[in-house]
């Protein structure tokens, strides 16, 4: 059992790159996670508003069963509904991180930033910190914002995001993963309760699912407003070149696995996508796993991405605190506005 009472000895410091900062906080003597929890948890909540990321290093490894617990007195842990990559269910609402082959880069997101719910935070434990590479990258999406010029943020708020997803085809997460059932009607029910446009294709092998969503949001606690959404991580022009050419031979642009617009169907320039690109690369701050470690990111203040690895990895992932917005039909008016 966890003890409220017992205060470990730790420093607190920060890392820094490029603007983005995450707190780290260490302990002094190897100890257990749950012999500080009420220290920790202060730490932890100071540093959040602050800085948008927390790191906890030289503590006891906590394994998957005391990752799980730790997170839990932080809120009930949140099942990985409605997602974009391919996970595990490790243990409880434990999960692996995603599951790309270890040569790919993963750009940086806010997690399930491409929908109208969201985790408020997510959490990080490196079970196996790889040989080479494998950093879980974050950058500040308060300097993302700020650092995007004004007139791309106005085009996009003005718009919104159309994130357009193909399932059953092969080429992506399967629509059973996705939603956790073989049954299209509690697919039609969750869309229906989340303002999800779905259609069903080929006798109702393959789903197709539309969503208008935020591209920036005011934090909920601090007000900061913040850059928010995947435009760039599901627009077809993040697959490599040869890969896309290779897709549209078998299928249509609109049967791709997925890709984004804007909220009114218009393309976005690929000039855009470049800046939002450039403004995360030198937004990043990356710093290499060591076995044990836990971070936990406030998920609307700090987005998270992956680097490629060489050996055996396994960073582990929890979520929790729903949050969200009903901004989608609002949006689509607001586009069509502005057009």
């Amino acid at each position: 059992m966890m003890s409220l009472t017992r205060a470990v000895p730790f420093r607190e410091q920060a890392l820094e790159h490029n603007g983005s900062r995450v707190a780290v906080i260490e302990a002094l003597d190897g100890s257990p996670l749950d012999e500080s929890l009420a220290a920790l948890r202060a730490c932890i909540e100071a540093a959040l508003p602050r800085y948008g990321g927390a790191l906890l290093r030289g503590f006891e490894p906590a394994g998957v069963g005391g990752f799980d617990r730790f997170v839990s007195h932080f809120g009930r842990p949140l099942d990985y509904e409605f997602g974009s990559t391919p996970r595990s269910r490790i243990e409880n609402r434990v999960y692996s991180s995603t599951e790309y082959p270890a040569d790919q880069w993963i750009d940086q997101h806010n997690e399930q930033s491409y929908t109208r719910r969201w985790p408020a935070r997510i959490w990080f434990y490196s079970d196996i910190a790889a040989e080479r590479g494998g950093a879980t990258p974050v950058a500040d999406s308060r300097l993302v914002y700020e650092r995007l010029s004004p007139s791309l943020r106005r085009r996009f708020a003005q718009r919104g995001v159309m994130y357009v997803r193909n399932y059953g085809n092969g080429l992506d997460v399967p629509w059973q993963q996705v939603f956790g059932t073989n049954e299209r009607a509690d697919v039609d029910r969750y869309c229906r309760a989340h303002g999800i446009d779905h259609e069903w294709l080929d006798d109702g092998e393959a789903l197709r699912t539309r969503e208008i969503c935020q591209s920036e949001l005011d934090h909920p606690a601090t007000g900061e407003r913040v850059w928010f959404n995947q435009a760039h991580l599901f627009h077809s022009s993040n697959l490599p070149g040869p890969l896309c050419e290779a897709l549209l031979e078998v299928v249509d642009e609109d049967r791709l696995p997925r890709n984004t617009c804007f909220g009114d169907g218009t393309p976005i320039e690929a000039s855009m996508l470049d800046e939002i690109r450039g403004v995360y690369r030198e937004t990043m701050l990356s710093f290499p796993w060591r076995s044990g470690d836990l971070m936990v990111l406030d998920n609307v203040l700090m987005s998270h991405g992956r680097a490629p690895y060489e050996g055996k990895r396994r960073v582990l992932v929890a979520m929790t605190g729903e949050s969200g917005t009903a901004a989608g039909p609002a949006l689509a008016a607001s586009a069509a506005t502005n057009r």
